[in-house]
């Protein structure tokens, strides 16, 4: 029986990656080789799964001759700004454009290089999960059929850049094959599966002299060449120790016991805390009365997980410690846990009491440094039980229900205690044996999803306007709902569906009614749509124009549907949780029926027939308020749009000011589907460490409004644009303008991070909703 979901690739089902080695910059952790003879210095390729633990200037593979200033020298790295670089000394030199800032993700990293290339620019390629990186900040190409530093017979080194000893790794690292006298490309290593996703595959080539395979066991060379390495620092002797090197935290899905493993989330939390050893140890930095909050990087809905936390040191006597689970919301001034309001957390703390939501009581023993409290989390009966030390303490709450993460948290009453945690959610061996049933916290045990590539759903095309009739593909469906904004001019967005009619359009920005272009979009195709000459002023074909069209799959012209006050054309995708709803508006309170199955987080209507507000209802902002699409309002009170009434399973409700009568009206309803939309809300810190917002999958589409404070606009975010941390560039939904250059948000594999402290995303205090859509889930992606 296979144990991989359905719908995954081919090769790359069968292949697997049992193991790999972590690296604790904090042991200065390494594996050292000098090879008995130089092998091909021109040519050769680096191929090795990676997974970040701290962020910074940290080397994974290195090459040192003697001098730092001669073509001995070689290192490949992370750099203190989190680009990708390839060093060798002063004469060959990569940069990336793009930042790796992502915990969560592993990468597959692939160097190809080859000084007898006649093309200058094709003598050191460089890879990123399938994808041939082609942005740099700094590039100098290497001369022609010169020699270089790697394959020499002197020191190299996996884990920390040779020279010096500087800058050694912590992270994660498996399947590093180095092959001697070629230039391969990635497809030797890897393949993309049915969900486009990048997977490992076996390398079944040649491995020349100095060529090796370290599969993620240890040192020895698996390739049949004995280019064995020597250990120095990990520890791979003793399994229950915290220091215990071999992990079970790989890229591909092997069984309940491997996969991409949880860890603690350098994105969320105090900044001042340290996270180190791969992400597995937090250790705190409070003042007086401070509170220091942590979670893991992956939240569960359901199913029943065990994971351990050590307290593995204090400063202080005194001590509130809290071990347990939060949701998505951490409070910067709580006891325990992001605790603060009920249903936020849950935890057991260090002096015998548990803490939820403002209430505390007696709970199980007292527990202090050297403690390993077990962590048995049942999102299906709804219950939450600790174990000290293997002992159970009985079940501390009942009733949970929610989306959590194993959570962390640390007070500092006297100002001088400050702690140390260490986590382990089943990449190495537990302490204590987890009670029956329960699962190691990965991504091969979390749950399939109903979509498991996003792309099937909605997808984003860029083109070049050409004045004539153009056919665009690539959105790989027919599309029922198309939106289109001019990149390289300030030109209005333009949407387009399958109920109205191909050229029937609307503008966003705008307070205006319906148009007809008949040059415009004029049909909607199997894989995209087809745009008219553009004489006219629509601009969505203007010759050398760049554009973005955004594309959601519905289900064609739409059906009638009886259900609510008024009767209305429905096109639905229930799978999806999207619905295109027209209606003819009565001039009364009324309800109307969107077909979804399933209450809608997020809907939009505007009325076709006159000039008037597009409204916005989002579950985040409640019944009670509206916000207009068109504006940069903050959320609107003052008119009860509404009805101070939540849509159903089955309808929502507009008053008689946005159902007029005789007016003809469209609405989008979105509803959110587990592993492919989110639609939330959050609130901005003011920092450049802003919020974290947690999706469980990697975005492919973002919008965010702010909703209180001072007016900002709609901005929106895709990945098909520059589409690389930290250059996602924004447009607006209210406004006409060209794409701007934007460093707001990285968009990592579960989610988005704030990096900017302006008030468009992250004003200190400032709430603000969102609307996102998938790449694909967490469980099967790894980062582009």
């Amino acid at each position: 029986m296979s144990l991989v979901p359905t719908g995954f690739g081919s090769s790359g089902d069968s292949y697997t990656i049992d193991d790999s080695l972590r690296f604790r910059s904090s042991a200065t952790a390494y594996l050292s080789k000098t090879f008995a003879g130089a092998g091909n210095r021109k040519t050769w390729t680096w191929s090795g799964w990676v997974k970040r633990g701290s962020l910074g200037d940290l080397t994974f593979f290195s090459a040192y001759g003697g001098s730092v200033n001669d073509a001995s020298l070689a290192v490949l790295k992370f750099n203190s700004s989190n680009q990708l670089t390839f060093d060798a000394a002063s004469f060959a030199y990569l940069r990336t454009n793009r930042l790796f800032r992502d915990p969560s993700a592993w990468y597959h990293i692939v160097l190809a290089f080859n000084t007898t290339g006649a093309t200058a620019a094709n003598r050191v390629k460089m890879y990123i999960n399938g994808v041939e990186e082609t942005s740099f900040s700094h590039r100098t190409n290497p001369s022609l059929n010169a020699d270089y530093g790697v394959n020499g017979n002197w020191a190299h080194s996996i884990g920390i850049n040779t020279y010096l000893s500087q800058n050694p790794y912590d992270g994660y690292l498996t399947e590093v094959n180095f092959i001697d006298g070629q230039a391969l490309t990635p497809t030797d290593f890897g393949e993309f599966d049915d969900n486009g996703t990048w997977k490992p595959i076996e390398y079944e080539g040649t491995y020349g002299t100095n060529g090796f395979y370290l599969d993620g066991t240890g040192v020895t060379d698996e390739s049949g060449n004995g280019n064995d390495w020597t250990n120095n620092n990990l520890n791979l002797a003793t399994s229950t120790a915290t220091t215990y090197d071999l992990m079970k935290d790989t890229p591909s899905l092997v069984d309940a016991d491997a996969g991409n493993f949880a860890v603690i989330n350098p994105l969320v939390g105090p900044s001042a805390d340290t996270i180190s050893e791969a992400n597995l140890k937090i250790a705190t930095s409070l003042s007086y009365a401070a509170f220091s909050h942590t979670r893991a990087t992956i939240g569960v809905s359901s199913g029943k997980w065990y994971w351990e936390v050590e307290w593995d040191a204090k400063s202080a006597t005194s001590a509130e410690s809290c071990i347990g689970i939060t949701t998505a919301v951490l409070n910067p001034y709580s006891q325990c846990i992001g605790q603060g309001a009920a249903n936020v957390s849950y935890g057991y703390r260090n002096d015998a009491q548990k803490f939820s939501g403002g209430s505390i009581s007696s709970y199980g023993e007292t527990y202090t440094v050297g403690d390993v409290i077990g962590v048995a989390l049942d999102l299906d009966a709804g219950t939450l039980a600790f174990y000290k030390n293997g002992s159970a303490q009985g079940t501390a709450y009942s009733s949970i229900s929610g989306t959590y993460f194993p959570g962390i948290s640390d007070v500092d009453n006297n100002s001088s205690r400050n702690s140390t945690f260490i986590a382990n959610f089943g990449q190495r061996p537990f302490a204590y044996t987890p009670p029956s049933g329960f699962l190691k916290l990965n991504t091969f045990n979390l749950p399939d999803s109903t979509i498991e590539k996003g792309s099937d759903y909605f997808n984003t095309v860029t083109y070049t306007g050409t004045g004539a009739t153009h056919a665009i593909t690539g959105t790989g469906f027919q599309p029922d709902w198309t939106w289109i904004k001019a990149r390289s001019a300030a030109i209005a967005n333009l949407v387009y569906d399958s109920v109205r009619g191909a050229t029937e359009y609307l503008q966003t920005n705008s307070t205006s009614g319906e148009g007809t272009g008949a040059d415009s979009l004029t049909a909607f195709n199997t894989d995209g749509f087809t745009l008219g000459a553009d004489t006219s002023t629509t601009g969505v074909n203007q010759s050398g124009t760049t554009y973005v069209g955004w594309n959601w799959k519905a289900n064609g012209a739409g059906v009638l549907n009886e259900v609510g006050d008024i009767d209305s054309t429905v096109s639905v995708n229930t799978t999806a949780g999207f619905s295109i709803v027209t209606h003819t508006g009565d001039g009364a309170l009324a309800t109307i029926g969107h077909g979804l199955g399933v209450a809608p987080s997020m809907f939009i209507s505007k009325t076709r027939s006159n000039a008037y507000n597009w409204h916005v209802y989002h579950s985040g902002v409640g019944n009670t308020k509206a916000l207009f699409l068109n504006t940069t309002d903050a959320a609107i009170t003052s008119v009860n749009y509404f009805n101070n009434t939540s849509p159903t399973s089955t309808v929502f409700t507009l008053n008689s000011a946005i159902n007029i009568s005789a007016n003809n009206y469209v609405t989008y309803c979105f509803a959110e589907i587990a592993g492919y939309s989110a639609f939330g809300s959050y609130t901005g810190n003011g920092s450049t460490d802003g919020p974290f917002i947690y999706t469980g999958f990697r975005p492919s589409w973002v919008l965010v409004k702010s909703t209180t404070g001072a007016v900002q606009h709609w901005w929106m975010f895709d990945n098909k644009r520059e589409g690389y941390n930290v250059k996602n560039d924004q447009l607006y939904a209210n406004l006409s303008s060209a794409e701007g250059t934007s460093t707001i948000l990285d968009i990592v594999s579960t989610g988005f991070k704030m990096r900017t402290s302006s008030a468009v995303t992250n004003g200190n205090a400032v709430s603000y909703i969102y609307m996102v859509f998938a790449e694909n889930p967490f469980k099967n992606s790894n980062a582009r």
